[in-house]
């Protein structure tokens, strides 16, 4: 299974963006919610369920999108299903580590 991440570094923390790889250049609507699944944002590479793990665990801010995606971060204990927004049935979180 592979995961479609690009990580930002700033001021000594790390963001994710990470989401299920068949969404990146899709749109999702809802209502007045519009998001865009941009390649520039969330796919500067892909890498499987070990690394995309580590990056969840590693990371400060993590932004995510997608089926795959949201199971695995609620699996690790990052985040909560309370917090999952659905935007087309698609799952979307963020997530701030303090």
């Amino acid at each position: 299974m592979l995961f479609s991440t690009k990580v930002v570094s700033a001021s000594g923390n790390l963001m994710l963006n990470i989401c299920d790889p068949e969404l990146v250049d899709k749109t999702l609507h809802d209502g007045d919610t519009k998001i865009k699944i941009n390649p520039n944002y969330y796919a500067e590479r892909n890498v499987d369920e070990h690394e995309a793990k580590t990056l969840l665990t590693q990371c400060n801010s993590i932004n995510m999108v997608g089926e795959k995606t949201v199971s695995l971060a609620i699996g690790l204990g990052i985040g909560s299903e309370k917090s999952i927004r659905r935007i087309e049935g698609v799952p979307f979180l963020i997530v701030f580590k303090m």
